[in-house]
């Protein structure tokens, strides 16, 4: 395993080296968009890699907000959408934007409702997708009541999603290129929604 850890990183070193220099700016002291630019130059190298389709996970932590909400979520956003424009920028310049799209995950949302200092764990949230692929400047589902007490609140400040994450998976996978036949293999869940492809690729 060492040794092939060892062989792979020679291989991806190279391939960068070989790379020219991206001038899309990606800011140092943004975590994510660092994360991003790496993955922008291992898109740059992916004939010398010999990848045909990549996937990658970047991450930004620091949602949990239970405290001091209104002082980081601020900042936690715009982090993501300087990082966010950064890296689509970069696809543009390499000229593979409507080969990639990007989008947003969380395992839970955030309650309306404070608890003092901030917000506690919640059920629905929104995502971003961005591509050149993506039918974009749209809202894709409906746009919740946003008030504690509202029709769409179902308890203390939690929204309840009416669009789920298996219908967004599966609007990914099919662009992806998984066929009807295979959603229910990747999505067990994917059968109990009517529409299965919510069009925004």
């Amino acid at each position: 395993v060492v040794a092939r850890s060892l062989s792979a990183e020679g291989v991806v070193t190279s391939a960068l080296a070989a790379v020219p220099a991206l001038t899309t700016t990606f800011a140092n002291t943004n975590s994510l968009a660092s994360q991003l630019g790496m993955v922008a130059r291992l898109i740059a190298a992916r004939n010398a890699l010999g990848t045909k389709r990549q996937v990658f996970m970047v991450s930004l932590g620091g949602f949990d907000l239970h405290d001091d909400l209104t002082a980081n979520h601020p900042t936690l956003l715009t982090a993501v959408g300087s990082a966010l424009n950064a890296f689509y920028s970069a696809t543009v310049e390499l000229g593979v934007a409507n080969q990639v799209t990007t989008f947003t995950a969380s395992d839970f949302g955030r309650t309306l409702s404070i608890n003092g200092d901030g917000s506690d764990h919640g059920w629905g949230g929104h995502h971003f997708i961005v591509g050149g692929a993506v039918k974009g400047r749209q809202i894709y589902g409906k746009v919740p009541t946003v008030a504690v007490n509202g029709p769409d609140d179902v308890g203390q400040g939690r929204l309840l999603p009416t669009t789920a994450v298996d219908q967004f998976a599966a609007t990914l996978a099919t662009w992806f290129g998984v066929s009807d036949s295979e959603l229910p293999l990747v999505l067990p869940n994917i059968g109990a929604f009517t529409t299965k492809n919510i069009g925004f690729l």
